[in-house]
């Protein structure tokens, strides 16, 4: 009769190559980048909503006319007032970057510079 004899397989320690060191990192970076992407379009999204302008209701929104400009706008809008302040106004109300508008833009006028009737 023959007998077996059965040896312990050695006990190794798993290691981790450099490919999977870069996996790993990239699974604990992904979800701190995918956080990051949301914060800054749920941010832009927040600026686009006008939390921080006007409050909703107190302006009234015009279809920019081809040929017109943001100055020949405030003087139509609001004669009795000071075009720059009205301009400066539109920009901030609109997030206007260079106060260019171009023909078919819509944009809000601020309810404090409409002409009355």
């Amino acid at each position: 009769m023959s007998s077996l004899s059965v040896t312990p397989a050695p006990v190794t320690r798993l290691r981790l190559t450099a490919r999977g060191r870069r996996v790993i990192a990239f699974l604990v970076a992904l979800p701190v980048v995918v956080a990051l992407g949301l914060a800054i379009v749920g941010g832009g999204a927040a600026l686009a909503s006008g939390e921080g302008g006007a409050p909703s209701g107190s302006f009234a929104e015009i279809t920019v006319m081809s040929g017109e400009t943001l100055w020949s706008i405030a003087e139509d809008v609001a004669p009795q007032a000071d075009p720059r302040d009205v301009v400066a106004e539109i920009s901030r109300l609109n997030a206007l970057d260079g106060g260019v508008v171009a023909a078919g833009q819509r944009i809000a006028i601020p309810s404090e510079y409409l002409a009355a009737p």
